[in-house]
């Protein structure tokens, strides 16, 4: 079998036919003069359609001068265009009962619109707008700027999103992707409009984006509405970005964070660093992850709520990034039982770095990312945000069924041997708690010699 062209390398002002499925959704790819890429799926029997620009900026690609400038900028946009003020953004989206909205995140940053398949044109219209012909006023970054601060103490106001921001700063010490996406008050505070702009016109450049569009779409006629929308900027020969790659330089991760709290709860996160996206044990880990703390079945959930009733909630979860990750545990206990809670993770953890996990755990684990994944494309939105993702990510198209072949070709065996590798030698290697301790030293035992 031919390997496939991944999206940098496909010639500039070609098109490819990436998948056909049986239900007669066909998956397509063309790479526009300077070097814009296009992924487009047609579903057949949906009314809607979702249109998404993905950027290949995030917080991890700020100088420390200009620390949430990714995600301070993508509030900006919407305050208006060259041809559009925010009200009329606001009203034109809200007309024909559409969606238009963003996000940012470590690596990339979305923009993107939800509406019926006969309002594309719209969607089109109005995300390339935002995108790419944004004022960024001054008086528009003032009044954002409030905007930003609340939503940072927002952030500090609830418990387990204060606790993750803490527990991946600690994790991943003082690299770039430890950072939270919010930026920090001061540097919020001290960001200048000038900053911003500068930001946005050397960031947002056509080959490091990729334009998903998802729903009751044909390509064409979004190949159509694309050079229309961008016709001034459709020019030359560049090719598009290659996905990020290589290994992060991290300082040495082992530190226990305290956020302290007026909590009637503690919240516990601690876990351990892993490969970044592009290993080829990727899929192993995502097993690992759901057999671990993904569900009602898992092994965490069972032994402290099930069997102990030490918590109402608690799971893992794992971040992948281009050359880094981690693996993480969360819990939410009264704080006289964080103790406690601690020392079953611990031991839990510990068990499976041994022993490794039980066939019908690997089984169970299995099943649940394969119906999540399918459940999870019930709508345009998830399938857009697959295309834009596995494009910006890998700068390829893998398909539902070869995705479900990679989980369903983990073994027991590796899922057993990747926990040793991570969990083995002490298992966790840093926590953060948020909760009503004024001082580290108020805090368990346990937890000191978890990350001893």
């Amino acid at each position: 079998m031919a390997r496939k062209l991944s999206g940098h390398e496909q010639p500039v002002g070609s098109t490819r036919t990436l998948d056909s499925g049986s239900d007669g959704s066909i998956v397509k790819r063309t790479v526009l003069p300077g070097g814009l890429r296009v992924v487009t799926e047609q579903v057949p029997g949906v009314r809607s359609a979702t249109v998404g620009l993905w950027v290949g900026i995030g917080s991890r690609d700020e100088q420390p001068n200009v620390v949430g400038a990714a995600h301070y900028l993508e509030h900006l946009l919407f305050k208006g265009t060259s041809g559009r003020d925010a009200t009329q953004i606001a009203e034109e989206i809200d007309a024909v009962g559409g969606e238009l909205n963003a996000f940012t995140a470590k690596e990339h940053t979305c923009y993107y619109a939800q509406v019926l398949d006969e309002d594309l044109r719209l969607a089109m219209d109005l995300v390339t707008d935002v995108v790419f012909r944004a004022r960024c006023a001054d008086s528009d970054v003032d009044t954002e700027r409030s905007v930003v601060l609340e939503e940072i103490a927002m952030r500090d106001d609830d418990p387990e999103d204060l606790l993750h921001d803490t527990f991946v700063e600690t994790i991943l010490a003082r690299h770039p992707l430890g950072r939270s996406v919010l930026g920090t008050e001061s540097s919020v505070t001290g960001m200048s409009p000038v900053a911003l702009r500068g930001f946005y016109k050397r960031r947002y450049q056509l080959p490091r984006m990729v334009l998903a569009v998802a729903g009751n779409v044909e390509h064409g006629a979004v190949l159509r509405l694309a050079r229309r929308a961008l016709r001034d900027r459709l020019a030359g020969s560049d090719a598009p970005r290659p996905p990020r790659s290589g290994r992060a330089r991290l300082p040495r991760a082992r530190g226990l964070a305290l956020r302290t709290d007026d909590t009637e709860q503690a919240h516990l996160m601690l876990g351990v660093r892993t490969p970044g996206r592009h290993d080829q044990r990727r899929f192993a880990l995502t097993v690992l992850n759901a057999a671990l703390g993904g569900g009602m079945s898992s092994r965490l959930f069972q032994e402290i709520r099930e069997r102990r009733g030490l918590a109402y909630q608690v799971y893992s979860s794992v971040s992948s990034y281009a050359d880094a990750g981690h693996l993480a545990v969360y819990a939410g206990c009264q704080p006289d039982r964080l103790g406690e809670v601690t020392s079953v993770v611990r031991e839990v953890l510990g068990a499976v770095a041994r022993d490794g996990l039980t066939d019908a755990e690997v089984a169970r684990a299995k099943g649940q990312l394969r119906g999540g994944l399918v459940l999870g494309l019930e709508d345009t939105a998830s399938r857009m945000s697959r295309l834009g993702k596995n494009e910006l990510n890998y700068g390829e198209y893998l398909s539902v069924g070869e995705t479900v072949a990679r989980i369903d070709a983990v073994t027991p065996g590796e899922v057993a041997t990747l926990a040793g590798n991570l969990l083995r030698g002490g298992g966790p290697t840093a926590a953060a708690v948020v909760g009503p301790y004024a001082h580290a030293d108020d805090l368990p035992e346990d937890l000191h010699e978890v990350i001893a």
